[in-house]
């Protein structure tokens, strides 16, 4: 489990996050939702100590604040929402650092499957800054799973920690990622995936957290948190919900009908 216990991050005088308590369990993707600012990045930022945070931060049953980095390398790997490389790092490279840091350094043959699994294979030697946002993003992914290749270690499940993974991704793309993201889960392994989508949050999420102005408004499955007066509060426009039977709830913002109604 990935334990937050009264998470709160202040930025100078502004409160960013305000007493988060959540916990992801191993063998479910949990989707953090929200609009625009509502501190969905900080969250995992925070989670990961990327941001000072006050409150606690446990993973697979430790404080991570007690855990050095290389430790927690092997059991939790991050695709960030961005990510600049400044040097011609081929594709190859740029996987093999991940596989590197984790537990799979001495087995190069993950960087190959790794690829493959995002649909990159035989691309090993292109220089990465040649590729187009799509392709960057799912070569940085294929580095996060090279880090955590098996979902589950001798110690305990292994975490994807993934920031917006599907933003610069086509229709098709974004299915194979989220598929990809629901197969390490049912593998064992924990994925938490902040996501803009919440349709595509809905079809492979197990629960989702959502957040409105830093605070948690809402956790639980797509159905009990896909409800039309939380969403229609956070975006500020009126929301037509609708239920597929594979699916499970769908919205259409409402975009001829102005929010509130006069």
């Amino acid at each position: 489990m990935l334990d937050l216990r009264d998470l709160s991050v202040r930025f100078g005088q502004r409160i960013v996050l305000r007493d988060i308590t959540l916990q992801a369990r191993a063998g479910e993707l949990l989707a953090i939702c929200g609009a625009n600012g509502a501190g969905k990045s900080t969250l995992l930022k925070a989670a990961l100590g990327e941001v000072p945070s006050h409150g606690t931060i446990r993973l697979n049953g430790q404080d991570t604040a007690l855990i050095r980095p290389a430790t927690l390398a092997p059991l939790r790997a991050v695709l960030p929402q961005d990510t600049e490389v400044a040097f011609a790092f081929t594709l190859g490279e740029i996987v093999a650092m991940g596989r590197e840091a984790g537990a799979f350094a001495a087995e190069p043959e993950v960087d190959a499957l790794a690829l493959a699994a995002v649909g990159l294979q035989g691309r090993t030697d292109d220089d990465i800054r040649t590729l187009s946002g799509g392709e960057r993003q799912r070569g940085h992914l294929a580095r996060a799973l090279a880090q955590v290749w098996e979902p589950v270690a001798p110690s305990g499940p292994r975490w994807l920690l993934l920031d917006e993974p599907v933003a610069s991704l086509d229709l098709g793309q974004q299915l194979q990622v989220m598929r990809l993201a629901r197969s390490f889960a049912d593998a064992g392994g924990g994925v938490i995936a902040v996501m803009h989508d919440l349709n595509l949050s809905a079809m492979f999420a197990d629960r989702m957290a959502f957040l409105i102005e830093g605070r948690l408004a809402e956790v639980g499955s797509p159905a009990q948190v896909m409800q039309a007066p939380l969403l229609e509060r956070a975006y500020g426009c009126r929301i037509a919900l609708n239920r597929g039977p594979v699916t499970g709830p769908w919205l259409v913002p409402q975009a001829c009908v102005p929010f509130p109604l006069a």
